[in-house]
């Protein structure tokens, strides 16, 4: 029996750290919250009965490696994860007959910022607890971080990088193709705040709020959330609490979840004596001056009434559980994602089965357990619209379910959702619906065919929801989306990887050129900043295809492909290329005087080389690696006055 238990155990580590993996590195999700904490609380039971502790159990280390590809720095305190509960009573005897403050736990990344001289000067992502990861230009793009305090002694400070709901729904409103839209903020926000270009993550309305002050000379630590917003940070929403209000504050936060616009999946209670708190010292995972406070989530008892499988544009077909309504946080629920065939098989699905569901964060519906688990749910081997056959594959780990016909009436749907899309050919009176029928009469089979709907203006005037002007107006907006650019046509075509930004990109690189794009080499690609490997070999692999040649020549017969025109007179940094870094204040951002050198003739780089004719950056004293490499090189670094001044006057 205790070899079962230990075997138990080494499942549950792999299991465990597969899934922190995933959350922590990956920004992806192998499970729910919810699973993770009931697989986490089961082995610190085991362990707790067997006496058998692992090296590499998640309850003795904290969070997960950091990614490869930005500098990485130990942390000069470490950082704990926090010992958690569920249990409203324990929270009250946690804190026993001192005072305590209660706020916010903050779902996004957590972030050390370091201030010298009032400037702010390094900012580290959490990582392992013990090593992180150096985002410090990301971070002066947070659009409420102050990059100048009034505190100039040396400051040390512990907040969490976020993206509100309202935010990440503007972000992806702004994505017309659904299957390509982020999942959560959470996720949305991590692969943000960790991006090589900075430009990126500008656009993201990443936030920063602060909640411990970790060191400052002569400050009051007593109260450091004040302290803090007196030098202009964002601070974490908190209550000061006692054993005997501790329920009345609670209730306060539960309250304003489900309104509040920031992502949190919890509280945090921390002695409001910090002295006294760090006077209690620390376990090997957790310190001892906090404790995280989860909610209890509201589970209800349904039935399992239907599996519905739903294609997209790439072929992926997702299983949606339907179930019989129920009352959670207040809204009535009848469906959860099930995200793919590995948590499927793992709840062991049937229809009929009893099962509890529950709101991730009080907000995203989630299957918690299945009661019955029957596991009689088929995969099903034919894709439900189209009828062909389907594939379960192995992506990042988990399977997945794919449609194999690349002309499944779903995913021509969604492609051309995507094509007539606001970023691609942006032809207004294209609803999915409208572009459902279309394809249904067989009146368009690929993207050109829009382009001569003209001649079935007799049959469409008789389709439901058309008419005469709704007709007309349609094919004029048809004709006008017949002028266009290269950058649109290249998103428009759907190719995996290939938004907009890397559209234009690939277009400028190859001084819009259609015919060297169909011939550039993976390499050639990949070489391009802003591209990498991915970008790279997706695109060649799609133009490498016959059928997709031929589709992109009937597409580009039917259009009139606009040049931007150069100014060869105007083209003053001809021949020149430069390397920008750091923030900007005579341009909006980076893009902007990247567009104007490239309106001139120049040419912006990554890296400063030998043949870089300066780098623009405005911190000219920083020890930054390209301000370094341009000194060894003998590049002058000059800020963007000096650029203007001497470049473009």
């Amino acid at each position: 029996m205790e070899t079962d238990k230990v075997k138990r155990i080494k499942y549950l580590v792999d299991t465990l750290r597969e899934a922190s993996k995933a959350y922590y590195a990956e920004d992806r999700e192998l499970m729910s919250n919810f699973e993770y904490d009931r697989l986490y609380d089961e082995l610190v039971e085991l362990e707790r009965e067997t006496g058998v502790m692992l090296a590499d159990s998640p309850t003795v280390s904290v969070g997960y490696e950091a990614v490869e590809g930005l500098p990485k720095e130990r942390h000069e305190i470490p950082m704990l994860s926090l010992g958690k509960t569920k249990n409203r009573e324990e929270l009250q005897d946690w804190l026993k007959d001192q005072e305590g403050i209660l706020s916010w736990k903050l779902d996004g990344l957590t972030i050390v910022l370091t201030y010298r001289d009032g400037k702010l000067a390094k900012a580290v992502t959490r990582g392992n607890g013990e090593v992180g990861e150096v985002i410090t230009n990301n971070a002066r793009t947070f659009k409420n971080l102050p990059l100048s305090i009034p505190a100039k002694e040396e400051l040390i400070i512990r907040g969490e990088a976020v993206i509100t709901y309202s935010d990440f729904e503007k972000i992806n409103e702004e994505i017309e193709d659904v299957d390509a839209r982020y999942k959560n903020p959470r996720n949305l926000c991590s692969g943000s705040v960790r991006q090589l270009n900075n430009e990126i993550t500008a656009g993201r309305s990443v936030r920063f709020y602060a909640f411990s002050l970790v060191k400052a000379a002569g400050a009051d630590f007593g109260k450091q959330l004040t302290f803090l917003r007196e030098q202009g940070f964002d601070t974490v929403e908190y209550r000061k609490v006692n054993r005997h209000d501790m329920t009345e504050a609670i209730a306060y936060f539960e309250g304003k979840i489900g309104r509040y616009d920031i992502p949190s999946d919890g509280l945090v209670l921390t002695y409001e004596d910090i002295a006294y708190g760090q006077s209690l010292g620390r376990t090997a995972k957790f310190p001892k001056d906090s404790i995280a406070f989860k909610w209890a989530d509201e589970i209800r008892e349904t039935t399992l009434n239907e599996i519905e499988w739903s294609p997209s544009r790439t072929g992926l077909i997702n299983p949606v559980a339907i179930f019989e309504p129920v009352e959670l946080e207040g809204t009535t629920v009848s469906r959860a994602s099930v995200h793919n065939i590995s948590i499927l098989r793992s709840l062991k699905l049937g229809i009929g089965d009893t099962i509890t569901v529950y709101k991730a964060n009080m907000i995203i519906p989630q299957i918690a357990e299945n009661l019955t688990g029957s596991d009689t749910v088929e995969i099903p081997a034919r894709c439900p619209v189209c009828g062909q056959r389907t594939q379960v594959r192995r992506v990042n780990e988990a399977e997945a379910l794919y449609c194999t016909n690349a002309d499944c009436a779903a995913k021509k749907i969604k492609a051309f959702t995507l094509f007539v899309s606001r970023d691609a050919m942006n032809i207004d009176g294209l609803s999915e619906a409208t572009l459902e029928k279309l394809i249904a009469q067989g009146f368009i089979h690929d993207f050109a065919d829009l382009f001569a709907l003209g001649r079935y203006k007799k049959e469409l005037v008789k389709l439901e929801g058309f008419g005469e002007k709704s007709c007309q107006n349609l094919l004029e907006n048809i004709e006008k989306a017949r002028k266009t650019v290269l950058p649109r046509v290249i998103y428009g075509l759907g190719i995996a990887n290939v938004g907009l930004a890397n559209a234009k990109m690939l277009c400028r690189h190859f001084d819009y050129d259609l015919d060297r794009l169909k011939q550039a080499e993976e390499e050639e690609l990949s070489a391009i900043e802003g591209v990498g490997e991915v970008i790279a070999r997706t695109f060649r692999d799609y133009m490498q295809k016959e059928d997709n040649l031929h589709r992109l020549d009937r597409l580009c017969g039917a259009l009139t492909i606009e040049v931007p025109e150069r100014d060869v007179q105007g083209e003053s940094l001809s021949g020149k290329a430069f390397v920008v870094t750091g923030s900007l204040t005579h341009f909006a951002g980076r893009s902007e005087l990247k567009e104007l050198i490239e309106a001139k003739g120049g040419k912006v780089t990554g890296s400063v080389t030998s043949k870089t004719a300066c780098l623009i950056n405005n911190e000219i004293s920083s020890a930054s690696a390209k301000n370094k490499k341009a000194k060894e090189l003998g590049i002058p670094i000059v800020t963007e006055e000096t650029f203007i001044e001497q470049y473009l006057r």
